[in-house]
Order: structure tokens, then sequence, then C-alpha cells
């Protein structure tokens, strides 16, 4: 039996209710002249009471202390139980730190809310986001006690906990000053599913009082015999019917002769939405946020057993897409008020797999010099590709050169029509410069090891190598101008 499809709307709120539970917070900026207690609330003092005396080395709290005061506490995600984050250490790469907490049962949940909602002043306050003592210290414990926050960290310290863990718990005593919706996170349950069953509740204790206060219906009185030996109950009866309906002339309910009752009350009718917003005005967007000068660099990972990625391959990654983004930004155009939008072409347009390898190799790391990172890229590059490391790093020369364009003109000569070419060579007699001999697109002086290359793009590409070896790599940016670019070749 094939199961049931989920439906827009129900994956639409199940996708919500993920997001409300878990949260991502950036680094908190660095405390400056703050040295004497960390936290500011009662609760985010008693979280790091928990934190105190669980530790079992002071030393480490008061490293930790001053990791979390100078900023080495990057994003933290919270999720119900589990508090991550990456803390800036002695080495290169950041440490995964993380603080475990047991999340509430189901029946702990309807024993809390029951408590909130019975009294308003204890939403109202959370609402303000504070944290009355009554919710968090009631039958059902919010905040954690001695043992309860278990550390963990990817450093080789075997403390607990570490001083990167006890920075991470010190830089969440400072969310929860913020925000005590973080604690009922941790314990399992998001913000907006919190409030929607604290109205619901609250809708439900009022329907509940309000039928308690209501009126009692009227009964029956019980059946006596009346003095007369007749049924005094029937008779008050037909009598309270008779004074209802009223005699001739009267008005009804006992109302007196020639009196109109009063009309009933019209309940108000309500219009279609469509109606109420189809003539909505509506505010005009904002502006857009200014181009940053260079695209973002992503943070550092940390190193991680048993993960299914490489961090530096995702580092990696990261920084490209947002090279990419920054890049398809700068090309879109704003159109003005009074001009046709026009469709605007991606500057990175869809590339062959070696190709789109030596873009990404070239851009991530846009310095020319090889460090001992670049030389392990360039080995993994090369047993992917069929290559060697020495093409791989010709290549990426070539594509920092001129990006496709260089790329081509590494491996594909090609035969330029009479024009430019032919002008550049009578240039660059004029100008006294060494004769060069031309073949294809390129124009060569072996003895000295110095050749140009001519580009689709009009512009000349400058190669150089160890005379009489044959083994041209790229030297330089290409160059509109011939002379230009053997001036330049020739003062390296």
């Amino acid at each position: 039996m094939n199961p049931r499809p989920v439906s827009g709307r129900a994956a639409a709120a199940d996708r919500l209710a993920r997001a409300d539970r878990s949260r991502t917070f950036p680094p908190l900026p660095v405390r400056t002249g703050a040295r004497g207690l960390f936290a500011e609330s009662w609760w985010g003092s008693a979280w790091l009471d928990a934190l105190e005396t669980t530790a079992l080395d002071s030393a480490r709290l008061a490293r930790g202390r001053t990791y979390a005061r100078d900023g080495h506490v990057d994003t933290i995600n919270v999720t119900p139980g589990r508090i991550v984050a990456t803390v800036r250490g002695s080495r290169p790469r950041p440490y995964s730190a993380e603080i475990r907490l047991r999340t509430l049962t189901d029946q702990e949940w309807d024993g809390l809310l029951d408590a909130i909602a019975a009294e308003p002043g204890r939403l109202t306050a959370l609402l303000a986001k504070k944290l009355p003592p009554a919710v968090a210290e009631g039958e059902v414990r919010l905040l954690p006690g001695p043992g309860d926050l278990v550390p963990r960290c990817s450093c080789p310290d075997h403390g607990r906990p570490c001083k990167h863990a006890a920075a991470l718990c010190f830089q969440v005593a400072r969310l929860l000053d913020a925000d005590p919706f973080v604690l009922l996170l941790m314990r399992g349950r998001g913000e907006r599913e919190l409030l929607d069953a604290l109205s619901r509740r609250n809708a439900a204790l009022t329907a509940r009082e309000a039928r308690d206060h209501a009126p009692a219906a009227d009964q029956p009185a019980p059946y006596r015999r009346g003095p007369g030996g007749g049924p005094q109950a029937a008779d008050a009866e037909q009598g309270s019917v008779a004074a209802s309906v009223g005699a001739p002339g009267e008005a009804a309910f006992g109302g007196a002769p020639g009196e109109q009752p009063a009309p009933a009350e019209t309940p108000p009718r309500g219009v279609p939405a469509r109606s109420a917003l189809s003539d909505r005005p509506r505010p005009p967007l904002p502006p857009p946020l200014p181009l940053p000068p260079q695209p973002g660099r992503p943070q550092a990972l940390p190193d991680g057993d048993g993960l299914p990625f490489d961090p530096a391959t995702l580092e990696f990654l990261a920084a490209d897409a947002a090279a990419r983004a920054h890049a398809c930004v700068s090309a879109a155009r704003t159109p003005g008020a009074d001009t046709e939008r026009t469709a605007v072409h991606s500057p990175f347009p869809a590339l062959p797999p070696w190709e789109d390898a030596i873009r990404l190799t070239a851009t991530a790391h846009p310095t020319a010099g090889l460090t001992a990172t670049t030389r392990a890229l360039y080995r993994d590059l090369a047993a992917a590709t069929g290559r060697t490391p020495t093409d791989v790093a010709r290549a990426v020369a070539a594509w920092r050169q001129g990006g496709p364009e260089g790329l081509v003109l590494l491996d594909t000569p090609w035969n330029p029509p009479a024009g430019d070419f032919d002008r550049a060579r009578s240039a660059l007699l004029a100008a006294d410069l060494p004769s060069l001999r031309p073949r294809h697109n390129h124009l060569t002086d072996p003895d000295r090891g110095i050749q140009l290359r001519f580009g689709h793009d009009h512009r000349w590409y400058p190669y150089e190598s160890e005379p009489g070896a044959e083994d041209w790599w790229p030297a330089g940016p290409a160059d509109p101008d011939a002379v230009g670019a053997l001036t330049t070749l020739l003062a390296r």
C-alpha cells in the first residue's frame, strides 16, 4: 500500500516546525572592559552555576571565560538537547565544541505549559524576555542542575569541560540573558511551537471558566401539591407562559400596552478577504543593500573524524559560491524608472569538468605562491583528472592570466586573420623591440625564452620559458597592446 502523499500545507507546516527547533546565532561581540559577572540575568547566572559545579578544573573555566570575552566563539547553533559552535584556539583550524542537555518529556511539557497558562503574568513575563522563577524552578525544572550539562570538544584536551566548551557555555549565558526562549528550545520546544500551545490552552481555559460562571438554565420546580390540592408547579408554569405571551393589547415579555419590543441587534457582517486586500496600499520596497567591494570569506571549519566530507573542501566550495554570487550581483543591472528589465547573463557559463576544476582551484586560492595546501590540492586534482601536478599548476596559472581564454590559449593554437596580428608585428619592430618569429597565433624568441600569444579576445598573453627548453608558462596578465605586453615581459 502506497503511503498517502503529504499535502503542500502539511509540508510547509513541517518545514516551519523544523525551522522553529533550530536557531543560529552569529558570533557575539567582544566584551570590552567587562570583568565582573559574566551573566546579567538570574537565569543566566544559574546556567553558569551548573557549569561551575560540574567543572573539575577552575583554571580551564578561567581560560574559557577569557576565550568567550575575547570573541573566540564563532556562530552558535541551538537545537533541542544540543548546542554546537566552533571555537578558535591556538591552532589554525577551530575546534568543534558541544554542550548536551536532556530534553523534557511530553508529560513534563504538559505540566509546564499548564503552569504557565494558569497564571497570565507568567506568559507576559516570557513575552517580555523574562524568565519567572516559578516557571524555571517549578515542578518541572527548566534550568540545569549539577551534572546536567555534558560538554564535548574535538580538541585533544580531555578536561571536563575544556576551555573551548567552557567558552561556549559562557556565551550561551549571554544568549539566555537576551532571550529565555533559548533555554526552552534546549529543553525541546521552539518559541512558535510554545506560543501556539499556550494560545490553545488559554482558549480552552477561558471557555471552561465561561461555562463555570454561566447562570444555570431554568429548571422545572419540583412537583408538589398546593394548598388546594392542585399541582402548584404546573399552575406556576402555565402562569409564566401566559405572562410571556401577554394579553391582547400588551407587548410581549411583560411590556406596557402600545409599547414596541426593542429590535434585536444585527450581528456584524464580514467582508470577503479579496475585497479587504484588493486595494490595500503596500509600502515601497526598501532600497537594495550596497554591494561589498569583495566577496566574503567563509569561516574556517574544524577538523572532524568520521565526517562524510572534507572540511577544507567545504570551505573551498563556500568561497567559490561567495565569489560567484558577488560576480553575478555585480553583473546584474538595476533597471531604472523608465527602462525595461533586460536579461542578465551569468558571468559563469557552463564549463567542462576540467575547466571548472581549474577555475575552482584558481579562484579559491588567488595567490600565485605554492604552499603545502596548494601542492596537496594540485596532487588530488591531478589524480582525479588523469593529469600531472605540473599540468594542473600550469593550467591554474593560465586561468589566473586570462580566465577561460587564457586556458584555451595554453594548449590550442589558432590562425588569426590578417589585421591586428600583423599590425602588432610592425609595431614591435618600430618600437625597436626584439624580433619575434610568428607561428600560428604565437610570436616567439626562443633564444630569450619569451613568447606572446594572441587571443580571440584581441589581447596578448605573455609566456616565458627556460631558453631552448620549450617549457612555456604564463607570465603576467594579458595586455591589449603587444608593445606593452612585450616590454613588461622583458622587464621581468
